[in-house]
């Protein structure tokens, strides 16, 4: 071993007081493999420096291709416990790929189980767990032991149409079962995860988690299509849900805790054609809130928020649709104005995050307290500011009106495409056009873009952008970037989201505007004549940031004109700009 250590330094991989410092540990009976890593050297290069010593290979795992089936010749716990990857070499040889050469004992395990040969490979610890989830799926060891349970401990598969309750919760309890079901949320929140979707097919199990706002099918072995009613009625349990009711949907919450973090699952269970569909909407409680600041708002709206968080009464709304971001920035506005001045109360369904200072009210349907009927209680406390989760029905939009006529600042939600159609939505509800008028003071249309990953971003060439610029023109940048995906990424190319924004101010025209029943598209114009930026040009905005990419931008904003022309193979013009710099159509 201290012939290495002399080598590494003699290769300028590490200095006399880290050669030092491993031969110390060596001689106290420290394992090589943690000895060297305490050297502080890259995984990469001291296993590279490893293999030329050791007259070993160094295989590159994200460059190997091989099936699935070729690794389910292999016992997964011996490669998941072990970290081992079995790739085929040359000549038929088989490489056991491992992060640790001087274990021979995990490569002797792997040779009793299988009755054949390997010789040793290196690759890091990360590639090679990454390559083993990425082909035997998550919880792969788990399903081995599941089929194990099945043949030796008579677990039979659950006959959807079946009536035995008793055998199906045996079978979700079962130790496999439960094993799995906590792997799949504990991946779906390290790959920062906001849904997980698990999808009944005729002969497949499918799950899917939503990273970035976008699914992505998770690897899972297809054995576990047997199981999928444990499954189902594991989550069923800890939702506290009928698991003997598979003919109607059902909603429910689970409360976990994972890595220290506290995790709200909403539970949606839906009977599909070949069995019950879950999706999970996993809430991290103990993620940090942003302030205004870190939304990503321009100067302008930046400034109209923080101007009329200030007001004394009206009301504000935000709008857009499910998973765009809305709670998080009525949150960030609440900590704007949270001080000891104020009575804050929220009534939401749910409580997303907890806010020091602010009185939170959790919507219980089944107790009688819905947004209408809390509302109402909320104006007897005594409060200076309201914020209500969802204007869903006429009742709860009539309240807040009219608590914003009593002297009252609320902040609310809306479900609506653009900020100008929340005026006419309103009206749609049944509201008077004078009382929208009189107490609507501002609209915040928003979404998420996903930010373009700064790792492994490249320009994009001449011929990739022409298209775009004859369409765009001058509103795009001079460089822009495409996605090509990494490992920070996953093979995405994005990471992580950032808001766009359209901000509506209620001025004296444009209420005379809703007081003459005016279309969203004459509020639009009027609006945009007035400063407001679409969503569109917005997004364009982070485009000349650096932060995303055409691609997204035109993901999650609409162009109906060009649009239609596109599909239609019409040439589409250059747009052109208003005098405020706003595109002449989109939003």
């Amino acid at each position: 071993m201290n012939v290495l250590v002399n080598r590494m330094v003699d290769q300028g991989l590490i200095d006399e007081s880290a050669a030092r410092g491993i031969s110390g540990l060596l001689a106290e009976g420290e394992p090589p493999s943690r000895a060297f890593t305490a050297c502080g050297v890259a995984a990469d290069a001291l296993l590279r420096f490893l293999a030329r010593e050791l007259g070993l290979a160094f295989v590159e795992l994200e460059q190997q291709e091989f099936s699935k089936e070729f690794l389910a010749q292999f016992p997964a716990r011996i490669l998941l416990d072990k970290h081992i990857v079995p790739v085929p070499g040359d000549d038929s040889k088989l490489l056991a790929v491992t992060s640790n050469p001087f274990d021979t004992s995990a490569i002797d395990e792997l040779r009793l189980a299988t009755g054949r040969d390997f010789e040793v490979a290196l690759a890091p610890l990360v590639e090679i767990d990454r390559c083993i989830k990425r082909y035997l799926g998550v919880g792969a060891d788990t399903v081995q032991s599941m089929i194990s349970e099945a043949g030796e401990d008579g677990l039979r598969v659950i006959d959807m149409e079946a009536d035995d309750d008793m055998d199906l919760t045996q079978a979700a309890e079962g130790a496999s079962i439960i094993r799995f079901v906590n792997q799949i949320l504990t991946e779906a929140i390290e790959l920062r995860a906001t849904d997980v979707h698990i999808e009944p097919y005729e002969e497949t199990l499918r799950v899917r988690y939503r990273i970035d706002g976008v699914l992505q099918e998770a690897s899972i072995a297809r054995e576990i299509k047997q199981f999928q009613a444990a499954i189902v009625s594991r989550l069923k349990i800890l939702a506290k849900l009928d698991i003997a009711e598979k003919r109607v949907p059902q909603d429910g919450r689970i409360k976990i805790v994972i890595n220290g973090r506290e995790i709200d699952v909403r539970v949606s269970v839906i009977p599909m054609l070949h069995g019950e569909a879950v999706v999970l909407r996993l809430l991290d409680r103990s993620s940090v809130l942003l302030g205004l600041d870190k939304l990503g708002m321009s100067e302008r709206d930046m400034g109209i928020m923080r101007m009329i968080c200030e007001r004394p009464h009206g009301i504000i709304l935000v709008t857009g649709p499910t998973g765009s971001g809305k709670t998080t920035t009525l949150y960030a506005a609440l900590s704007q104005i949270n001080d000891v001045q104020r009575n804050i109360i929220t009534i939401e369904d749910p409580v997303e995050y907890q806010l020091n200072g602010v009185n939170q009210i959790q919507v219980s349907t089944k107790a009688g307290l819905t947004f209408a009927s809390g509302l109402r209680s909320i104006l007897r406390h005594d409060p200076n500011v309201v914020l209500i989760g969802e204007i869903r029905d006429n009742e709860t939009a009539e309240i807040a009106i009219q608590a914003s006529l009593t002297g009252h600042l609320v902040f609310s939600t809306l479900h609506t495409n653009d900020a100008p159609s929340a005026l006419t939505r309103l009206v749609d509800m049944g509201i008077e056009p004078y009382l929208v008028a009189s107490s609507l003071e501002a609209i915040l249309a928003q979404r998420l873009v996903r930010v373009i990953c700064p790792e492994c971003k490249e320009p994009m060439t001449d011929s990739e952008t022409m298209p775009l610029r004859r369409r765009f023109g001058e509103q795009l940048p001079a460089v822009l970037y495409k996605s090509v995906g990494c490992q920070r990424c996953q093979g995405t190319g994005y990471h992580g989201r950032i808001g766009i924004f359209e901000m509506m101010m209620v001025t004296n025209e444009i209420r005379s505007l809703i007081l003459e029943n005016t279309s969203a598209q004459e509020l639009r114009k009027v609006a945009a004549r007035q400063g407001m930026r679409s969503l569109r040009d917005d997004g364009f905005r982070q485009l000349h940031n650096g932060r995303t990419t055409v691609q997204e931008i035109l993901r999650v904003t609409k162009d109906d004109i060009f649009d239609v022309d596109g599909l239609l193979g019409v040439d589409q013009p250059k747009q052109k700009s208003t005098p405020s710099g706003q595109l002449a159509v989109g939003s």
